[in-house]
Order: structure tokens, then C-alpha cells, then sequence
């Protein structure tokens, strides 16, 4: 062989031992460029993940917003491979859905709470609760829960330690103003309020109704409630760089500001 020939074979393989190199390197660049696909549902989730996906743009992090009609269907979803995380439930809902289902998914930090809180169509402040007064509460083993938990953040009952999220009124083991705790269906709690003193409403439910919680309530569930929505994954991902991507996003002052002022507090920020 020339010398000529050998050169020429020399920068081949060169050639070739370089495009073996950047090949890997492309490929996993290509797919970084691929956008984070986030399922949510309709509504204040799907306004909120739209600001985050604008912060995390400007932070070099591609989100594409999926939203869907039914929200039962998101975590099969992100189960699935579908999606790569979801914003939409609260943690003991996901927790639920998690068990059943079997799903290897994960939650990563939490997002937005929507309050339950207090109504009154005859009260100006808790202050004036009458002993023997009807508190109405939902009659869903949830919804029962989640309202007992309130009631004794504002010291009106308390209840066994054990029952926790569980709560039944069969667990209250003190009344102080002897309340009539009555359990109502979701759909009439708020006709409910033309009859007892206060009546406590989920914030999906108050919204229908015209009700708005930081404006029109007497007290609202706290923002770090342990029903607070969650930003899930699959926990094949929890340690990949997008996720902490994604939460430094979510969390930052600019959706903080965005929740405040679009909501007015009536979607609480836990972080």
C-alpha cells in the first residue's frame, strides 16, 4: 500500500472512530430536546402548569401541557408512558389510586391546595356560633374526613388521634359547643345553608355555587393540609434531571405571584 493509501485509510478510520463518538452524544442530546409531557386537568391546573411551562421554557426546560377531559384517566396515563408527570389530585386521592391500581408512580412535591372552608348564610364570623348549632359536612367517607379535620384546626371538635385522614363522627371524643354534626349529600350543601349555621364545602363545589373561599368563607383549610395536590412521576424517573427541573419551575416566585393574583387565595400555594 502507498503511503498516499495509507493516510487516506488512517483518516477513515479516524473518521469513523469519531462519528462512533458523537453519535451517542447526539442521541442523547436529541433526547433532552424532547419537551416533558404534563398531564393535568381542565381548569386551574391547566392555567397554572400553562405559567410554569413558560418559566421552565426560560430556564431551558420544553414542557408540553396535556390536558384532559377526565381526570380519572391521567395517572393510568402517566402509568402508561403516556405522559411523563401529572398535576391534578390530592396526595391521599393519588395515594388511593396508587394502591389500587398497583401504578409504580411517585409524588415529587406538592403544588396548589384548593380549600375546603366554613359558610354561613346566618354568620358573620365563627365567633358567634351558637352552642347546640348544625354544622353540615359532606357524607362521603373522604369529604367527612377532610371536614372533621377543619373543624378541629378551628377547636370546635376533636377527635381519636388513630382515626386521622379517616375520621368518622363516631371518633369525635370532644364537642365543646355541642354541635349537631349533620352529613349532607355534596350536591345540597349549599342549599343546606338556608338551615343550619355553617356548612362545610369543598372549593370545586363552593366555585359552582358562586361562592369564592379567601372572599366568602369564615375559615379556610390551611395551605399545607395533607390534602394538598401533588406533581407525580413514575418512580422510574424520580431521580432524572427534568424533575427537579420541573419543581424548581413550579415553585418559583413567578407561578407563586401568578397563583396569588389570578386566585386571590382561594387556591392556596403549600410551599
Amino acid at each position: 500500500m502507498t503511503s498516499r493509501a495509507n493516510v487516506a485509510a488512517a483518516l477513515f478510520a479516524v473518521g469513523v472512530a469519531v462519528a462512533a463518538l458523537l453519535q451517542p452524544a447526539h442521541v442523547a442530546a436529541a433526547a433532552q430536546d424532547q419537551a416533558v409531557k404534563v398531564g393535568v386537568s381542565a381548569g386551574a391546573h391547566a392555567e397554572i402548569m400553562d405559567e410554569v411551562r413558560r418559566v421552565a421554557a426560560t430556564r431551558g426546560l420544553a414542557l408540553d401541557v396535556v390536558v384532559f377531559d377526565k381526570p380519572a384517566a391521567i395517572d393510568a396515563a402517566l402509568a402508561a408512558k403516556r405522559i411523563d408527570a401529572a398535576s391534578f389530585e390530592d396526595e391521599p386521592a393519588f395515594d388511593a389510586q396508587r394502591k389500587q391500581h398497583g401504578y409504580a408512580l411517585t409524588s415529587v412535591a406538592p403544588t396548589v391546595t384548593f380549600p375546603i372552608a366554613l359558610y354561613s348564610r346566618k354568620l358573620t364570623s365563627l365567633g358567634q356560633l351558637q352552642r347546640g348549632a348544625t354544622i353540615a359536612i359532606p357524607d362521603d367517607r373522604d369529604g367527612a374526613a377532610r371536614a372533621l379535620i377543619l373543624l378541629q384546626n378551628f377547636t370546635l371538635l376533636t377527635f381519636k388521634d388513630r382515626a386521622g385522614l379517616h375520621a368518622t363522627v363516631r371518633d369525635i371524643t370532644s364537642n365543646r359547643l355541642n354541635l349537631k354534626i349533620r352529613q349532607v349529600p355534596r350536591a345540597r350543601l349549599f342549599d343546606s345553608l338556608n338551615s343550619v349555621a355553617v356548612a362545610v364545602i369543598d372549593s370545586d363545589d363552593a366555585t359552582r355555587a358562586g361562592l369564592y373561599p379567601a372572599r366568602d368563607s369564615l375559615g379556610l383549610e390551611d395551605a399545607r393540609s395533607p390534602y394538598a395536590n401533588v406533581l407525580t412521576v413514575r418512580d422510574s424517573d424520580r431521580t432524572q434531571a427534568w424533575v427537579a427541573q420541573l419543581v424548581a419551575a413550579y415553585h418559583s416566585d413567578d407561578v407563586a405571584h401568578f397563583i396569588l393574583t389570578r386566585y386571590q387565595d382561594s387556591v392556596r400555594r403549600p410551599w
